[in-house]
């Protein structure tokens, strides 16, 4: 092997550099285990990646002789753009009274080659998403433009914030007329989610985004929706965004909503991003008019679901919701929040097996959970077999399951 080919730990220093760390091998994270990456975990980071710092956390790495050792500087972790799937955490040392961290998908990172790559994989591909077509320089504009189109709209104030303050690319994409646009409708939630990107408590660590404030109208609704799937090619109206809490709590303005869309256009596609917990709520808007429902889950088990979404409903009610859209012909997917070291262990790799022989979905959206890592392993079952590994547990399913769809983002589905 030469030098090149090495598999090179890196950390930061207390300027913030990020350096190598000679003779030391880049290590990766699942679950609580630091372990050694092979040249087949890893691909380039991507150049629409951002680096982290991870402070109070030791960067690690391994000895020519197997021995795990802790570096005098902070461990660096990637954040992936969309479409690309973490196989490891970083590694690292957790240091006594380490602050929790912020919300995001750490990867780990060494150097391989003498460049920068990540462990991590390409699970879909789709150029739509791709950062270079967001926050450009005529969006201001194009804001001012909309709001001026729809005077008065409260929905359209929302996004507009959420597109120039939060960067949201799914509410930019209303102003620039095109593909998937998010209506978020509802201010309230049935769950407690761990991981809830729009509302954490003061003590914890800060959401990335306001949740939304009031309660849109059917023809609010309805004035936005009719807008976008007119004129966006490939045109999406989502309910159920990052700035909400539980869409189908707005279960009756947004099936009256609905109504009105379809009675002005049948264009583009209607599509809702829920927790399906209340099934009630989610027969009405299937009703209405639903093209395509996205589940955000993080478990087939009651165990693992329970303890991450801390809901006043349980899995049995998502199932239900899941099975009436499948019986109504709505295409389903599943948002599966997914961590290296929880998902891809025995027990839950068996109950997503036999979740799949009940509830024939038609694809899994795979997304890097955001989240410290030392928090959500202290809330989640502890674990009852051996973890497989990210490629074999994707692996396995597609094998058992061909029609099933795995990528990382909602895909238009022609009516």
């Amino acid at each position: 092997m030469t030098k090149s080919d090495r598999i090179t730990a890196v950390y930061a220093d207390e300027k913030g550099n990020i350096l190598d760390a000679p003779g030391l091998t880049g290590m990766g994270r699942t679950g609580r285990e630091n372990v050694r990456l092979t040249p087949e975990d890893l691909i380039p980071l991507p150049e629409s990646a951002d680096l982290m710092l991870l402070p109070d956390h030791l960067a690690v790495g391994m000895s020519g002789e197997g021995e795990v050792l802790p570096i005098r500087g902070m461990a660096v972790a990637a954040i992936l753009p969309a479409g690309y799937t973490r196989l490891y955490l970083p590694a690292y040392e957790r240091q006594e009274g380490a602050a929790r961290l912020p919300l995001y998908g750490y990867t780990a990172v060494v150097v391989y080659r003498d460049e920068l790559y990540c462990a991590a994989v390409y699970t879909d591909e789709n150029d739509k998403w791709d950062p270079a077509h967001y926050n450009t320089k005529e969006l201001k504009k194009l804001v001012r433009r909309t709001k001026k189109d729809l005077p008065g709209n409260r929905i359209v104030e929302q996004v507009g914030g959420c597109s120039l303050k939060w960067h949201c690319c799914t509410a930019q994409n209303l102003f620039y007329r095109r593909w998937e646009c998010g209506i978020p409708t509802s201010p309230v939630c049935n769950a407690n989610c761990f991981g809830c990107i729009s509302l954490q408590p003061a003590e914890c660590c800060p959401s990335p985004q306001e949740r939304i404030r009031f309660r849109p109208t059917p023809e609010e609704i309805a004035e936005v929706g009719i807008y976008h799937l007119s004129v966006a090619p490939d045109g999406i109206i989502s309910f159920g965004q990052g700035c909400e809490g539980e869409p189908s709590l707005a279960a009756d303005n947004i099936a009256a909503g609905i109504r009105l869309i379809r009675a002005k256009t049948g264009k583009g596609q209607i599509n809702m991003n829920s927790n399906a917990g209340w099934t009630e709520g989610i027969r009405k808007i299937v009703d209405a008019g639903l093209d395509s429902l996205r589940v955000s889950i993080i478990s087939a088990r009651d165990e693992g679901y329970d303890a991450y979404y801390r809901a006043n409903y349980h899995l049995e009610q998502v199932r239900s919701s899941i099975r009436y859209a499948l019986d109504h012909g709505v295409y389903v997917s599943l948002n599966l929040l997914y961590f290296p070291g929880f998902n891809d262990r025995e027990e839950e790799l068996a109950a997503w097996q036999n979740f799949f022989r009940e509830l024939p979905v038609q694809m899994i959206q795979v997304r890097n959970l955001n989240i410290d890592p030392d928090a959500f392993l202290d809330i989640m079952p502890k674990p009852a077999g051996k973890t497989v590994g990210t490629r074999a547990f994707l692996e396995t399913l597609h094998k058992e399951f061909p029609q099933l769809v795995i990528g990382s983002f909602s895909h238009y589905v022609e009516g």
